[in-house]
C-alpha cells in the first residue's frame, strides 16, 4: 500500500512539474484517459475463437483395372480393359457378346477373372463325329475346360491317357472344382514335364 502510495505521489509531483497550461494539462489527460479507456476495452471485449482444422478426407484406393483377352465365338475379339471385380459375363459383353453358336454353357459366367487372364468361348460342340480307328475321341475345338471336362475330353490331351484321365476326375470330384491350371499337378502321374505338353490345352 506504501509502495502505491509512493507512486502516486511521484505521478502527481511530475504532474505538477510539466511546465503545460492548464488547458495543455486538461488536453494529455484526455487523451490518456482515452488511450487507457481503448485499452481496457479492447481487453475485455476480446473473443478468442476455436480454429477449426478443416476435415481431411480419407484417401480413397483404387483398383488396378483388368487386361483381359477374349476370343473365341465372340462378335468381336481382342484385349479389353476392365474395372477390378468383373466376372466373365462381363469381359464377354464388352467384346460384343457371344456369337449364336458360343458354348456359354460351358462357362462359368459369374466367375471373377483375374488380369493377364484369356477367356476363351468355345464353339458349341456336338458328339458323333466320325473317329478312324484306332484313334482317339475327337476333342472339342478350343481348349477344354478341366472343370467340365469328361474322361474322353481328357483322354485327348497329349500325354494323358484312360489312367490319368479318370485320375483327374477323381481328384476334381473329391476336391471341388480346379481354380488353377496348375492344380493337375497334384494329380498323381502329372509331373511338369507331362503338364507342359498340354498345357496349352486346357482352362478352367
Amino acid at each position: 500500500m506504501d509502495q502505491l502510495q509512493q507512486q502516486w505521489d511521484r505521478f502527481t509531483q511530475w504532474w505538477v512539474d510539466l511546465h503545460f497550461t492548464t488547458t495543455q494539462r486538461r488536453t494529455l489527460g484526455a487523451i490518456a484517459g482515452a488511450l487507457i479507456a481503448l485499452s481496457l476495452f479492447v481487453v475485455f471485449s476480446g473473443k478468442s475463437e476455436e480454429v477449426i482444422a478443416e476435415p481431411i478426407a480419407p484417401a480413397q484406393m483404387v483398383a488396378p483395372a483388368l487386361i483381359i483377352d477374349v476370343t473365341g465365338e465372340v462378335v468381336s475379339p481382342g484385349v479389353y480393359e476392365l474395372p477390378a471385380g468383373s466376372r466373365v459375363i462381363d469381359a464377354i459383353k464388352a467384346a460384343g457378346g457371344a456369337r449364336p453358336k458360343a458354348a456359354l454353357s460351358d462357362l462359368n459366367l459369374a466367375r471373377v477373372i483375374k488380369d493377364g487372364e484369356q477367356i476363351y468361348v468355345d464353339l458349341i460342340y456336338k458328339a458323333g463325329a466320325s473317329v478312324r480307328a484306332g484313334s482317339k475321341a475327337a476333342a472339342p475345338r478350343g481348349p477344354i475346360n478341366i472343370n467340365r471336362a469328361t474322361a474322353s475330353d481328357l483322354d485327348s490331351l497329349d500325354g494323358i491317357g484312360p489312367v490319368i484321365a479318370k485320375r483327374i476326375i477323381a481328384y476334381r470330384t473329391a476336391n471341388g472344382p480346379f481354380t488353377a491350371l496348375e492344380d493337375l499337378l497334384k494329380v498323381s502321374g502329372i509331373g511338369d514335364a507331362k503338364f507342359a505338353q498340354f498345357k496349352e490345352k486346357i482352362r478352367v
